[in-house]
């Protein structure tokens, strides 16, 4: 979904040209006064793992683990390129904003440059596998931007001809960036993934668009997702009867969950529904094997599967995965809420859209409370 954004307003001009004037705007209000506006906005209300704080001439930006406050922090002091504000802390390390040239290394990273239509920016990805946007294919294939290889296995090469400004990482994936610090080129980390909330990890926009001075559009774009996944709260929010879900599959022998804490919790939650495990504590993922699922699961009144299947995914498709599948009420009840990532956008859209994901979600949990919704992610297995 092709978004467009109002342009740069004075305010944000002000911020990155590094001027404070009092120069009356339209409204009455002056440009500092609009700039505070702007600077407070980017805060986080949902996300837990950035903090923005304005200083004079540029921002701190500190970063943790949402789910680990006591863990590594990160500290970054963003200064309008061409400027040297003095008063930097001496642990930060300096980012020359607007950033432009980034490599991302996930499809979340890559999702807020997509909403803020600022893909130009972007020169390196790790991998196209699952990509659907037209513009990022048409920039591989032009040789704009560059494939870096693998977590835990970068060409340093391809890295180094790239000279980016910045790197955007995951810290707590598989790794490899040991050899990256090693380049000069500031590696910051991207932590939407480990938000426990869907607003949470969309947020994170704020903090792209503040790297590359599109914070006016960050707002603005965040704000919207805000409303409209608040809107569905309210319609979810008196709902008599929450049907169960449960999530995942077997894979080699084991199956593969998630705790009652976590992120994909708490979008059922949202959505009017129980999730099976609402009860456990943990908020990373859960090992389970297919006797203990199937106990606590067999009534269950859905099934959300998100996997990658070559054809049509057909419940005749999953029963002949294993026979056992069928034995699920929600099986049985035609009740599996199914997402194929080889046709559906999900990694590079969905982070950025989760007011689209919590309304398929009511769609299939409550159609009656969306019954004019198109699902555009996860559909009911016709």
């Amino acid at each position: 979904m092709k978004l467009f954004f109002a342009g740069l307003c004075f305010a944000t001009l002000m911020l990155i040209t590094g001027c404070h004037s009092n120069t009356k705007g339209t409204d009455g209000q002056s440009a500092s006064a609009l700039q505070d506006t702007t600077s407070s906005s980017l805060n986080p209300h949902h996300a837990t793992g950035f903090k923005v704080t304005e200083g004079k001439g540029y921002h701190l930006l500190d970063i943790q683990d949402p789910q680990h406050e006591e863990g590594t922090s990160y500290h970054f002091a963003l200064v309008p390129r061409g400027t040297k504000p003095e008063g930097i802390p001496a642990d930060y390390t300096v980012i020359e904003t607007p950033v432009r040239s980034v490599i991302c290394m996930t499809a979340l990273q890559l999702s807020n440059f997509i909403t803020l239509e600022a893909l130009d920016r972007v020169i390196g990805i790790t991998s196209s596998r699952f990509l659907f946007n037209k513009e990022m294919k048409q920039r591989l294939k032009e040789g704009k931007t560059k494939k870096i290889g693998m977590e835990g296995n970068f060409d340093a090469e391809v890295i180094i001809q790239a000279n980016p400004d910045l790197i955007l990482i995951s810290p707590f994936k598989r790794g490899g960036y040991d050899s990256l610090k090693e380049l000069g080129i500031p590696l910051l980390p991207h932590l939407g993934y480990k938000e426990m909330t869907p607003l949470g990890q969309a947020e994170w926009i704020k903090c792209m668009g503040l790297l590359v001075g599109l914070e006016s559009e960050a707002i603005a774009r965040f704000e919207t997702i805000e409303k409209r996944y608040n809107e569905l709260l309210q319609l979810t929010a008196g709902v008599k009867k929450r049907p169960v879900v449960f999530s995942g599959e077997l894979r080699g022998g084991n199956w593969y969950a998630v705790g009652g804490k976590s992120f994909l919790a708490q979008l059922f939650r949202d959505a009017g529904a129980d999730y099976f495990l609402k009860d456990d504590t943990r908020s990373g993922g859960v090992t389970l094997d297919f006797e203990t699922v199937y106990s606590q699961a067999d009534k269950a009144d859905f099934w959300r599967i998100l996997n990658s299947y070559p054809g049509e995914f057909s419940y005749n498709a999953l029963k002949a995965e294993d026979s056992r599948y069928a034995d699920f009420r929600a099986f049985r009840e035609k009740g599996v809420v199914y997402c194929n990532l080889r046709e559906r956008a999900f990694y590079e859209s969905s982070p950025t859209q989760p007011e689209v994901v919590l309304a398929d979600l009511i769609r299939a949990f409550h159609p009656d409370l969306l019954p004019d919704h198109t699902p555009v992610y996860y559909e009911l297995i016709k």
